[in-house]
């Protein structure tokens, strides 16, 4: 149930509204998640998304000025454009026009000047696009008197996630809504999960940027031709991250860390790590990880390196070494 804020309605339109929303990495569980099997996510709350409304001047209608997106001209400072001369399928738009609809922002109220940064990698398995949507939804919400609850704006933004992946899980905008880890099946809902010990992640960028649409796209295609092989892979990950759930939940890392190796071997099958990815891995079992896999789609992107606490700067450094063109560290609890 959304609830409305004690503020007459004309004072919050008269104020800036400012939302953030976390970025996300997948502990167990990629791709096979979208054939139905569970899967394990968390929040990474040191990158955001942040989404900034202020009124704009009467008839000018809304803008959006995405300020990590290059404008058309060169011209330093973002993009700046008007919604209405968006694309239909431009995922900002989406947003903003479901959140006006799902908010039943008044027509009087539409002039308005929407912000968006963000400091999570784009195209890199860290849920940026779902964050994004996230920040816009929640501040169109808040800002129209509503503050709602995350099960509805994740809703909101499983729709914009199609634009930006065809046919996505829905774990992404789940875990970015709810900024809290989750134990994931599609069209289940979801559980979440308690952390019996802190788990200290150390996120390896490989600098290549991946396409989640064409990698799942591909997978697809693959487990079209050989169904019952890929069906099999997908049961062997859902199983892993079932096993996960209980280890991570008493509190047991160095079995998480184990089962992070099974994982990435099975992700290897699928046809979805890299080089890249398999290096700066590698790398992280050398440098005393307890456990290390890539995270997301693949084919570039993110990895992840489980560490004890301190071994955190160690970490870094040899993936850096490896080839990382930077790392997050992420505590998890």
């Amino acid at each position: 149930m959304n609830t409305r804020t004690d503020q007459p309605q004309s004072q919050l339109l008269s104020q800036p509204t400012v939302t953030t929303a976390p970025g996300k990495v997948i502990l167990f569980g990629e791709h096979a998640v979208v054939y139905n099997r569970p899967a394990i996510a968390v929040p990474v709350t040191d990158v955001r998304a942040t989404a900034t409304i202020s009124p704009g001047e009467p008839g000018s209608g809304i803008w959006i000025l995405a300020a990590d997106l290059p404008a058309p001209d060169g011209e330093p400072g973002g993009h700046r454009y008007r919604l209405r001369d968006a694309p239909a399928d431009d995922p900002l738009r989406a947003s903003v026009e479901l959140a006006l609809d799902a908010f039943r922002h008044g027509e009087s109220a539409r002039d308005l000047l929407i912000a968006v940064t963000s400091t999570i990698p784009i195209a890199r398995g860290m849920g940026s696009g779902a964050a994004v949507a996230t920040a816009v939804v929640r501040a169109i919400g808040r800002h129209s008197g509503h503050d709602a609850q995350p099960e509805k704006i994740s809703s909101l933004v499983y729709e914009v996630e199609k634009l930006h992946h065809g046919t996505p899980s829905g774990i992404d905008n789940t875990v970015v809504a709810y900024a809290q880890p989750v134990f994931f099946v599609r069209g289940r809902g979801i559980t979440r999960l308690s952390v019996g010990a802190p788990l200290n992640l150390v996120i390896g960028d490989t600098g290549v940027v991946s396409s989640t649409r064409e990698v799942v796209g591909d997978v697809r295609r693959r487990w079209s031709a050989d169904t019952e092989g890929y069906e099999g892979v997908f049961d062997q990950i859902g199983a892993l991250a079932r096993q996960a759930k209980s280890v991570i939940e008493r509190g047991y890392p160095k079995d998480v860390g184990r089962l992070m190796d099974e994982n990435h071997e099975l992700l290897i099958t699928l046809g979805v790590s890299s080089p890249e990815l398999d290096k700066l891995v590698e790398a992280a079992k050398t440098a005393g990880a307890l456990g290390a896999k890539m995270s997301g789609a693949g084919w570039g992107g993110n990895m992840l390196a489980l560490v004890e606490a301190e071994r955190t700067p160690t970490m870094a450094g040899a993936l850096q070494a490896a080839g990382a063109v930077s790392t997050i560290f992420s505590r998890i609890s």
